[in-house]
This record gives C-alpha cells, sequence and structure tokens, in this order.
C-alpha cells in the first residue's frame, strides 16, 4: 500500500494505492467519503481516495506518507464511519532491503545492462540493472516491488529488454543520500551488512 497527500495541489484528499498494476479501465464508485477506483473489467479494487482526510488522520507532510500500523488502523476506522466496504492487506516488511548480489551476467539484448541475482534473505531476485559498477559478490541496496523512492518513483516488477527484472539496485543519489557521489553506480555497502536486513535511508 502506498500512500500520498499534498493539501495544497490536491486539496484535503488522502490518495492511496492498494496495488501496483496500472488500472487499464477506472471505475468508480462514491461511497461517503471515499472515491473507490476499480478495475472494471474484474471489479478488483486498485486504489481508493479518501476526501476530507484531515478528519480521520493527522497529517503534516507534502507527498508520500509513511505507512504504519497506527495510519493503517485510522484508515480502516474511517472506512467503518463511511461504511466503504473496504479490507486492508497491508505488508509492514522494509521495502529497502540489503542485496547480495550472488551472480551477474551481460543482458543478452543490452550491451549497457546486466542481469542480476540478488539474494535479499527470503528469497533470490532477478533484477536488471543498469549501473557500470555492479558485479557478483556485493552488497548493494535493493529497493523491492512496491517501495516508493525518494523522487515518488513506485517500484514495480517489469521487463527490460525481453529480460524480466523484480526490483531495483540504488544509487546514493537516487536514495538522496547527503553528498552522494556525482559519478554513475550503485551504492556498494560493506561486506558486514546483512542480506535481507533493512537499509536506512538517512535523511538531510
Amino acid at each position: 500500500m502506498n500512500v500520498a497527500y499534498n493539501k495544497q495541489y490536491v486539496g484535503d484528499v488522502l490518495l492511496v494505492q492498494l496495488a501496483t498494476e496500472a488500472i487499464v479501465t477506472t471505475e468508480v464508485e462514491r461511497v461517503g467519503d471515499f472515491a473507490i477506483l476499480k478495475e472494471a473489467s474484474t471489479g478488483e479494487v486498485k486504489a481508493f481516495n479518501l476526501f476530507n482526510a484531515s478528519k480521520y488522520v493527522e497529517l503534516d507532510v507534502a507527498g508520500n506518507v509513511e505507512v504504519t500500523p497506527v495510519l493503517v488502523e485510522k484508515l480502516e476506522a474511517a472506512i467503518n464511519e463511511n461504511n466503504a466496504g473496504l479490507s486492508l492487506d497491508v505488508d509492514f516488511s522494509p521495502k529497502f532491503v540489503v542485496g547480495y548480489v550472488e551472480e551477474k551476467e551481460k543482458h543478452p539484448n543490452a550491451d549497457k545492462l546486466s542481469v542480476c541475482k540478488v539474494n535479499i534473505g527470503e528469497e533470490t531476485v532477478q533484477i536488471v540493472c543498469g549501473a557500470p559498477n555492479v558485479d557478483a559478490g556485493q552488497k548493494v541496496v535493493v529497493a523491492k516491488i512496491g517501495a516508493v523512492m525518494p523522487s515518488g518513483l513506485l517500484i514495480k516488477a517489469g521487463n527490460l529488454r525481453g529480460v524480466d527484472s523484480f526490483g531495483m539496485l540504488c544509487s546514493a543519489r537516487e536514495l538522496e543520500i547527503p553528498n552522494a557521489p556525482s559519478e554513475k553506480g550503485i551504492l556498494v555497502l560493506e561486506e558486514t551488512a546483512e542480506a535481507g536486513t533493512a537499509f536506512e535511508i538517512p535523511t538531510r
């Protein structure tokens, strides 16, 4: 679940995305202060907008909102109050984690891309990476599917030049780490970093 709020430009509306897949044809159902966005062909709820959001949730942010158990509890209370009939299945596991690059191979269809097998603790995922410094044996920062980058970019499963990719290997600049180097390349961590553990993005 990804949540955003910007009262100055959008108004007192909380934007909640429940699925990473884009809606092909949108069907909107309005229930009280909720606008529920569904995929028209299946009826699957993909997102919802909560109007008069400050009535239900205290918000002092412009941009991405941290999804916490407290926020989810307040959203569930708002759902019940409006009889919106929604259920929230929220994954609180960290979305930025330490990964270990087990394998790196040249992309079969792109000279500047590499196909990496990356151990992120509970599983090993395939990630296509364009960084010139990526190599097997590195500890790196992985943005998992569903992660929201500091820029607001939502990480989704993708396909780059015919090869599936499930996440992103991050540079210090993409993580907006203070004093990040200007040269291109992913952030390589100390060897002592443990694959699968959460990576906390330093704040400015």
